[in-house]
């Protein structure tokens, strides 16, 4: 993502006052936009209606890293390459100290970059309440002490965030179902958990669980990440079933119920019980309450603000940033924005490119894309060739026993500029910023293979790949040129 800005610090004051901006919520987008403007000598009024930090501190990403890592240690512990030699030692999980290890570790992250950060900077105001538009110009925020307040400001930042989506399955909100939420917030392993969705937090969680001790049952629309490369859910699904998660695509849930204690589901391929039912299908913008219409501001039939590359919004003065928006829903494209909408709000110019984004799934092995798959480059218009390379070409695969996964390169034909990068391993995650930045250089794969990568590396595997365009790398040596 470029920022590309001309900062002017002039636009943070109106004659001999500071310009007021209003910022709605505390998450990634919001606190970055806050402290920006801060910095650029705006007067800032903070509101948040739940728990400061919004989704991925409290509810999302901190949370589900911590018990995905418990998982993989317990994973291992149980089972790893390397048996032969070292005994394994199926583990005795606690889950309430888990569950107290996760919290503590969110409570402490929480405190150190949000609430700290907050009550060190005196140009922000924190307001503990729900806002609403009551104009183009003016919030009213219904206050948690009681009483309501009006907002005036000169400028706002719609950062309020997303939640859990819930299909529309009869039965299914009359039961005690979880969202990825009450997940994260359990102490207890379900004996058996029914899993619905097959993107990254079902993904993400469903392994986690069976990890842990459940056995999981994962129901999926179409296919495992139906909206990727299709060889991603194809890979993923069989390592899920090495792991006794049983994965049923094509496979939607006709009618939920639950009574003594399980979870029933009916689906066209017959009827499955589990004592837990995690829904795990996407988020919704938190934008109903926020009376949009009473400033103006529009938005798309999910209710996401629609805003331009500069984070405006369809009225003078309001932007919006992070998840209640439709771009794309990770922290890191969050606080980017919020970022770049503060500079534009205190009279600056920035304008957000997603054209690149990293994304990484935390799955074991992981998935990690960046850029287009072949599908959609020759939705575009682009044509393509592509260079699929099996970890078991990659030295650092090896040396782990572990190669299960894949590189795949996707370049634009005759110039072979690398268009997108997909890639399914171990540490997928740590080779795809290396993939995004050849992407955003407008790198071709023969200037890519040309590059030092350090051996026995898993990122070794994109300069594998792009050999793999002019040669069979199966037949070079174990550090080749």
């Amino acid at each position: 993502m470029n920022m590309q800005e001309i900062e002017a610090p002039a636009g943070a004051t109106r004659g001999d006052e500071r310009l007021h901006v209003a910022v709605i919520g505390s998450g990634g987008a919001a606190m970055a936009a806050a402290l920006k403007a801060a910095e650029r000598g705006a007067r800032v009024t903070l509101v948040e209606r739940g728990t400061l930090g919004g989704t991925c501190v409290n509810v999302g990403c901190v949370p589900s890293k911590i018990l995905i890592r418990a998982a993989h240690v317990a994973h291992l512990r149980r089972a790893s390459p390397f048996d032969d030699a070292i005994a394994a030692c199926p583990p005795a999980i606690a889950h309430e100290r888990l569950h107290a290890l996760q919290r503590a570790r969110v409570l402490e992250l929480r405190r150190a970059k949000y609430e700290a950060v907050l009550d060190a900077n005196p140009a922000i105001e924190v307001v503990h309440g729900e806002a609403r538009f009551a104009g183009p110009n003016a919030l009213e925020v219904r206050l948690y002490g009681g009483g309501e307040r009006r907002v005036a400001f000169d400028r706002c930042l719609i950062a309020a965030g997303a939640h859990p989506a819930v299909p529309e399955v009869p039965g299914l909100r009359d039961t005690p179902y979880w969202t990825s939420t009450d997940a994260l917030a359990s102490d207890t392993i379900p004996p058996r958990l029914a899993v619905i969705g097959a993107s990254a937090v079902a993904a993400e969680l469903a392994q986690a669980f069976a990890r842990l001790g459940s056995r999981v049952t994962l129901l999926a629309r179409r296919t495992l990440f139906a909206g990727e490369d299709p060889a991603i859910g194809a890979a993923l699904a069989e390592v899920f079933r090495a792991e006794r998660i049983t994965v049923l695509e094509h496979t939607q849930a006709v009618r939920v119920g639950c009574a003594d204690g399980a979870f029933t589901l009916a689906t066209a391929h017959g009827e499955l019980r589990a004592e837990r039912l995690l829904v795990a299908t996407g988020r919704s913008p938190n934008t109903r309450d926020l009376a949009l219409d009473a400033a103006g501001v529009a938005a798309d039939a999910r209710g996401a603000v629609v805003v331009d590359a500069a984070l405006r919004t369809s009225t003078p003065g309001i932007y919006a940033a992070g998840d209640c928006t439709a771009l794309p829903q990770f922290v890191y494209v969050a606080a980017a924005a919020g970022t770049r909408a503060a500079i534009n709000m205190t009279g600056g110019t920035a304008k957000l490119d997603v054209s690149a984004v990293p994304a990484v799934v935390f799955t074991d092995p992981q998935v990690a894309t960046v850029g287009l798959s072949e599908h959609q480059a020759e939705r575009a218009g682009l044509a393509t060739e592509s260079r699929t390379l099996t970890l078991d070409n990659v030295p650092r695969a090896l040396v782990n026993f572990d190669t299960r996964g894949f590189i795949k390169l996707v370049v634009e034909r005759g110039s072979r500029r690398l268009l997108g990068v997909q890639a399914v391993a171990a540490e997928a995650g740590e080779l795809i910023q290396t993939a995004a930045l050849a992407i955003r250089a407008g790198m071709t794969a023969d200037e890519l293979a040309e590059q030092l990568f350090p051996y026995l590396t898993m990122v070794e595997g994109l300069k594998l790949a792009a050999q793999s365009f002019e040669k069979d790398v199966r037949q070079l040596s174990c550090c080749a040129g």
